[in-house]
């Protein structure tokens, strides 16, 4: 079993900055891929940033320039920096990892972490 613990939501004014962070623990062989979705109130949950293996970085267009995924692989840790951000951003925000597992490293998993919520508003 894997566990995905995340921190660092809050409620930031326009402008402001965030640091989201997602860990995972348990029986993992190895983290093929990370990422962040977030999903507003009435809206579809949406991919905001991803994180390969190899450091390979994908952004949704509309958080480019503001937005910064980073991992620590000693730490099973995924990272998102949030600058300038926006009413907009306010979402329920999730990380996401695909795990080869101890017990059968050539199969793949999928995890989600428990959400964390951002809210921006003056």
């Amino acid at each position: 079993q894997v566990q995905l613990v995340e921190s660092g939501g809050g409620l930031v004014q326009p402008g402001g900055s965030l640091r989201l962070s997602c860990a995972a623990s348990g029986s993992i062989f190895s983290i093929v891929a990370m990422g962040w979705y977030r999903q507003a109130p009435g809206k579809q949950r949406e991919l905001v940033a991803s994180i390969t293996s190899g450091g390979s970085t994908n952004y949704a267009d509309s958080v480019k320039g503001r937005f910064t995924i980073s991992r620590d692989n000693a730490k099973n840790t995924v990272y998102l920096q949030i600058d300038s951000l926006k009413p907009e951003d306010t979402a329920v925000y999730y990380c996401n990892f695909h795990i080869r597992p101890r017990a059968s490293p050539g199969g793949l998993e999928n995890y989600w972490g428990q959400g964390t919520q951002v809210t921006v508003s003056s």
